[in-house]
């Protein structure tokens, strides 16, 4: 058996060949509600569901946030870094979300803002405008895998509805 060394090509060749987070799933009370909560206040855009996801929803209450949760910046959520914070909080503004705002690092002269808000099941979603903060990887860069030259998935512009395109 061949002991392998830090940084070594052996170590390199059994690196798992992954490039980029596909998804996070999260248990939903509708879909329709999520949605429409993830379309119109963070922008994602609808994409079609294979045939396989044919589901409204979950009945397993147990596997949701519990409702009466305050908003904790060290609890459980995803981020989301955003290049205009002041539009983003005029927005949550504007769609009555309960939301906390803070900033961290500022006596490190790197400023991050972050405001903090629930979906309609209670997880919590932070919004960051993180490039003020410098990713520095606590390994070698080279172990870092950026496809560069693609985006991952593919989008297909070409297979869409024309019914839904621009100038229809």
């Amino acid at each position: 058996m061949q002991k392998e060394r830090s940084g070594s090509r052996d170590e390199e060749e059994h690196e798992p060949p992954l490039m980029a987070l596909n998804h996070v799933s999260r248990v939903c009370r509708s879909v329709k509600d999520s949605v429409e909560f993830y379309t119109k206040v963070l922008g994602f855009v609808l994409t079609e569901r294979p045939p396989s996801f044919d589901f409204d929803g979950s009945k397993d209450e147990h596997k949701l946030p519990l409702s009466d949760q305050h908003l904790d910046p060290m609890d459980n959520h995803i981020s989301f870094q955003c290049e205009d914070m002041e539009a983003m909080e005029q927005k949550l503004k504007e769609m009555d979300i309960e939301y906390m705002k803070r900033t961290v690092g500022d006596e490190e002269g790197a400023a991050i803002d972050q405001l903090f808000f629930k979906d309609p099941d209670g997880f919590m979603i932070e919004i960051c405008n993180c490039e003020n903060l410098k990713l520095v990887p606590a390994e070698s860069f080279r172990r870092i895998k950026l496809p560069f030259d693609r985006h991952t998935p593919p989008v297909d512009l070409n297979n869409r509805d024309n019914s839904n395109a621009e100038g229809s």
